[in-house]
C-alpha cells in the first residue's frame, strides 16, 4: 500500500474522534443541565406540597 493511503486513514481516524468526542463533551452537558432542572423542579414541587 501506498504511504498517503495511510496518511488519508489517520487524517479520517482523527477526525471521526474528534467528532465522537465533542459529541459525547455535548451530552455530557446536556445531561448536567437535565438534571440541575429535576433538582429544581423537585424543589418547587417540594415547596407545593408544604
Amino acid at each position: 500500500m501506498d504511504l498517503r493511503n495511510f496518511t488519508f486513514m489517520f487524517y479520517g481516524f482523527s477526525v471521526a474522534w474528534t467528532i465522537l468526542a465533542i459529541y459525547a463533551v455535548s451530552l455530557m452537558q446536556r445531561q448536567s443541565k437535565i438534571n440541575k432542572q429535576v433538582e429544581s423542579l423537585k424543589k418547587m414541587v417540594e415547596g407545593k406540597l408544604q
